[in-house]
């Protein structure tokens, strides 16, 4: 019995050792190595000021800019609160949402109809990318704000667009945060 359980502990502690520490922090390490950037959270820094990350969506509010999606994260684009708001399609307080983000949307541009992912939140919350109809739905009100030609802010979404990766995989983006920081950096919001 004594010598079953020695045999419990010492193997317990090894292998805590092992998976608990040896493996996180090796893999840790090759992970710094191989892929600093991406190990790192993919932020972005701007004259040494951290402007946010490639991978982690926020709030834009302002009319030279473009907007990302809604967030049911917390109190939105909160990491912390990550996850779906869980409503269905008859709850009451999404309905409420949707059709006041659909009127507001409808005032901003009356011709053009409303792209899906401008009124509904991403499963985490925290989606960093808008299709390129979004942008190009935003593309009049943020022109128009700047006092910048139209066909100037298209080439820039244009210029940010992904395709799918890999050729099939995911759907084609525009980096909301990449964006905004390019635009920035031509002409500065009014």
């Amino acid at each position: 019995m004594k010598n079953n359980l020695f045999i419990a502990m010492w193997f317990t502690l090894v292998t805590t050792v092992m998976f608990g520490l040896i493996y996180p922090l090796g893999i840790t390490g090759l992970a710094q190595v191989f892929f600093h950037d991406r190990a790192n959270g993919q932020l972005i820094e701007k004259s040494g000021k951290l402007m946010g990350s490639r991978i982690i969506g926020q709030a834009f509010t302002g009319p030279g800019y473009f907007h990302s999606r809604p967030s049911s994260a917390g109190t939105g684009y909160d990491p912390t609160s990550s996850g779906g708001s869980y409503l269905g399609p008859t709850n009451k307080h999404l309905i409420e949402r949707v059709n006041g983000d659909v009127k507001r949307l409808q005032e901003e541009n009356s011709t053009a109809p409303i792209p899906v992912d401008l009124v509904t939140t991403s499963g985490s919350g925290l989606d960093p990318d808008i299709s390129p109809a979004g942008a190009e739905f935003q593309i009049p009100r943020v022109a128009h704000s700047r006092g910048m030609k139209e066909e100037v802010v298209r080439a820039l979404v244009e210029r940010h667009r992904k395709g799918r990766d890999l050729g099939f995989l995911g759907e084609p983006r525009v980096n909301v945060l990449e964006l905004n920081l390019d635009l920035d950096s031509l002409h500065t919001a009014r």
